[in-house]
């Protein structure tokens, strides 16, 4: 079992940065392959990125490559996801999602789920 905490969120212009944290604990982290996705009001949960166990690797949404950057720090039990070039329809609530099998871009691929934190980008 892991259990994982998101902070970070909270309201912010069009064109501005947030950076997320996911910090986590239980087992292990490191050998979680790790992930964040985000529902807006009205819309299933989507697919933002996520980054392989040791960092090594990591895939975006089309929506936000360029404009996010996902990292973790294995020694810190946390994980980021830092977000640049922020836009409205980049509001939603933001999930850090945990797997010990392949990551992939559904939801069902993920074991364990953070509670969420709201980020509102203003225009």
């Amino acid at each position: 079992q892991v259990q994982l905490v998101e902070s970070g969120g909270g309201l912010v212009q069009a064109g501005g940065s947030l950076r997320l944290s996911c910090a986590a604990s239980g087992r292990t982290f490191s050998i979680y392959n790790m992930g964040w996705f985000r529902q807006a009001p009205g819309k299933e949960r989507q697919f933002v990125a996520a980054i392989s166990w040791s960092g090594g690797s990591t895939l975006y949404a089309t929506s936000v490559k360029g404009r996010f950057t996902i990292s973790r720090d294995n020694a810190m039990n946390t994980g980021y996801l830092q977000m640049d070039s922020l836009k409205p329809e980049d509001t939603a609530v933001y999930y850090c999602a945990a797997t010990s099998t392949i990551a992939t871009v559904t939801t069902a691929s993920w074991n364990y789920w953070g509670q969420g934190t709201q980020v509102t980008v203003s225009s």
